[in-house]
């Protein structure tokens, strides 16, 4: 597998994001390796939070909610998904699967770190991955946040404004990831945080994931993935651990999604369930204070 590694002078300076870097070698699938890249914040011996991104974002994106998180008393686990961020990216699209990426990330949490009782916050693409986790793994899981995401299965219309957004992102000549993200939250981001979010992909041919992702989405029951994802929701339906929706109110890519999270997975009954008001698709960046805190109470109301 051909990859490109984003050079690690695109990575320096960017505001509001002092962590050390830290890396996983990960099986590629044919039998060689790439680096992952993940930031691991708080003591060793904390409780976990996992805070798995989507697209076409990377651990950045959660920069806001780390540090409270850590002050709450957890260890902070924040991958870059294989093709985002600071780890590896495999150029050609064909390369980037649905199955590949869960087991990149499996590889990367359960093999590399051997983490337990996790605690996952998930937001887009983090959710389809880190719901199917959940979904094999339930044992390693201690509870669940999950904000504008689902586990799709194929069986379902993905919408309008998800067709919309994938024939865009299949369409456009050059892919414009900080133009999405901007496109995509309530708030005007300062041109250095739109930089931070370009600095991955210095070229367009880093984009290959970006690009590929929304087409991964299964949009029909024989799709990739789907049947995988529907073998996870007979785990789902019987997860009773704690299982919380954070939704924002301005999103229309997951809108009710929430609702029906909340009727099909048992850990949900009882939960603080939350709409977090002023905040788009990407949420951790309009109101990464509030997402942290949906944590840090659950926490001191355990």
């Amino acid at each position: 597998m051909d990859y490109l590694r984003t050079p690690d002078t695109c990575f320096e300076n960017l505001p509001g994001y002092p962590w050390a870097p830290h890396y996983a070698q990960v099986d590629d699938g044919e039998g060689h390796e790439m680096r992952m890249h993940y930031l691991d914040e708080g003591e060793r011996d904390a409780p976990v939070v996992l805070m798995l991104h989507g697209e076409p974002s990377w651990s950045y994106l959660y920069r806001h909610m780390i540090e409270p998180v850590v002050a709450a008393g957890y260890r902070v686990i924040a991958p870059d998904l294989i093709g985002f961020g600071r780890s590896d990216k495999p150029v050609n699209r064909e390369d980037y699967t649905y199955n590949r990426h869960v087991g990149w990330v499996r590889s990367l949490l359960l093999d590399h770190l051997d983490l337990r009782d996790i605690t996952l916050i998930c937001q887009d693409w983090g959710g389809l991955i880190g719901l199917r986790l959940v979904g094999n793994h339930p044992k390693r899981f201690a509870r669940v946040i999950a904000a504008n995401t689902f586990l799709p299965d194929g069986e379902h219309d993905p919408g309008e404004a998800f067709r919309k957004w994938r024939d865009f992102s299949q369409t456009v000549p050059e892919f414009p990831v900080s133009m999405i993200i901007q496109g995509a939250t309530t708030t005007e981001l300062p041109a250095a945080v739109l930089a931070a979010y370009d600095a991955p992909f210095p070229e367009e041919r880093y984009k290959a994931g970006a690009r590929q992702f929304p087409a991964l989405v299964p949009d029909r029951p024989d799709a990739p993935g789907a049947a995988e994802n529907r073998e996870a929701w007979q785990s789902l339906m019987a997860f009773d651990k704690p299982f919380i929706t954070a939704f924002s109110d301005k999103d229309p890519i997951t809108a009710g999604a929430d609702a029906v999270l909340r009727k099909l997975i048992p850990g949900c009954q009882g939960q603080p369930h939350t709409t977090i008001e002023n905040g788009g698709h990407f949420l951790q960046e309009d109101q990464g204070e509030a997402l942290a805190r949906v944590l840090t109470d659950l926490a001191r109301d355990a």
